[in-house]
């Protein structure tokens, strides 16, 4: 995928609970945050600052970064100077984003204008955003990999937002900026919802809080709609997602929020009790073994031109093996022309309609939003 989400205070308590193993003794004080799907973030309210654990999702019962969020206009209390907690002055004002998930669910907080910079640019397909980068009202940071560090220090944001990835080594130079890294770890959630329920802390930093929780309550209560309609169809047809990319061939863990979806929309998945979060490698070998004889085919591509069966052909001659190639149940979704990646990781309920939608077509849902059929 090109497009490539994101320290506790002196004496700190790890517990293995529903909060994805992070605690810690301030949250004796404070008023914990109710959080009812995501495993992989704890969020306490204290008198004058909110504190945010974020838990390693790669290594289980470790912290992957300790916030404390202090109003502006608020004075920072001695307990959050003298601990190692990430400073954040909230509401973020000025930001510089690293992908374009964020920058979809910042526009849907109402909060477009705190988007000072972005990195990955020409995959954001949001007019505004592109608008605003043409017009020089966004910086053109590059690359989330490697954002530029001089078109950062002319914006002097309040925070960077970047994702972060298993074994990466860090964010490079951008952390010699001394400037607030905001960890967007919610894609490493084991299911849709618990993803989409960061937008709580989102909505935190940017001084939108109960737009946040207005927003999650619509997408939590339209998901939770669509799975009981999934769960009444008669049929539970087979899927194989995505397509190989050079010689992998990359799948959504069994545990990872697409793999939730799908569970969800009522499909057999060959991959439904594999891996945790995030996608699994795997050689076409494994695939065709696996998932050959699926029903239904579904994947993402990046493309100027529409795919067609013959278009897939010239990328691997394999791909004829499939049984859904073969009887044209194939269904792409273009992430160049359509927003995928800025709608569903904060919307999952949208993408849970388009796979009932192509499984279960007598339950009436209409066309898909995403997904099309692949073109003769």
């Amino acid at each position: 995928m090109n497009k490539t989400l994101f320290a506790l205070v002196a004496s700190i308590i790890l517990l293995s609970g529903c909060r994805g193993g992070v605690s810690t003794s301030a949250a004796l004080d404070g008023d914990t945050v109710r959080l009812n799907y995501a495993r992989n973030i704890t969020i306490v309210k204290h008198d004058g600052y909110t504190e945010v654990a974020l838990s390693d999702p790669w290594n289980n019962g470790k912290v992957l970064h300790h916030y404390a969020l202090v109003k502006k206009t608020a004075e920072v209390h001695g307990e959050v100077k003298n601990s190692d907690m990430t400073l954040v002055k909230v509401p973020v004002e000025k930001a510089v984003v690293g992908t374009s998930v964020l920058c979809g669910l910042i526009d849907a907080l109402g909060c477009r204008h705190a988007i000072a910079g972005v990195c990955d640019v020409q995959y954001v397909n949001i007019p505004f955003v592109q608008e605003g980068c043409k017009e020089g009202r966004i910086a053109d940071c590059g690359s989330g990999l490697s954002p530029t560090l001089e078109k950062i220090i002319d914006i002097s944001p309040d925070a960077i937002f970047l994702s972060p990835f298993q074994n990466s080594g860090g964010y490079g130079r951008v952390e010699e900026l001394s400037l607030p890294i905001v960890e967007m770890a919610d894609y490493m959630e084991t299911s849709a919802l618990g993803r989409a329920e960061w937008i709580k802390f989102y909505g935190m930093l940017l001084g939108a809080e109960q737009a946040a929780d207005s927003l999650f309550e619509a997408v939590e209560k339209d998901y939770m709609r669509l799975k009981e309609m999934a769960a009444t169809a008669q049929t539970k047809p087979s899927l194989l997602m995505d397509k190989q990319t050079s010689s992998v061939w990359y799948v959504p863990a069994g545990h990872s929020t697409v793999g939730g979806i799908i569970r969800d929309a009522n499909i057999q998945y060959a991959w439904s009790e594999t891996g945790q979060g995030g996608s699994l490698p795997l050689p076409f070998e494994t695939i065709l073994e696996k998932a050959g004889q699926a029903d239904l085919w579904l994947f993402r591509y990046n493309s100027p031109q529409p795919v067609t069966y013959a278009s897939l052909l010239t990328e691997n001659g394999a791909y004829e093996q499939l049984k859904p190639f073969q009887t044209k149940k194939a269904f792409g979704c273009n992430t160049a022309t359509s927003t995928f990646y800025e709608d569903t990781p904060f919307h999952p309920n949208l993408l849970l309609r388009d796979f009932i939608c192509i499984a279960h077509p007598e339950l009436q849902l209409g066309s898909p939003n995403y997904f099309l059929p692949v073109s003769q």
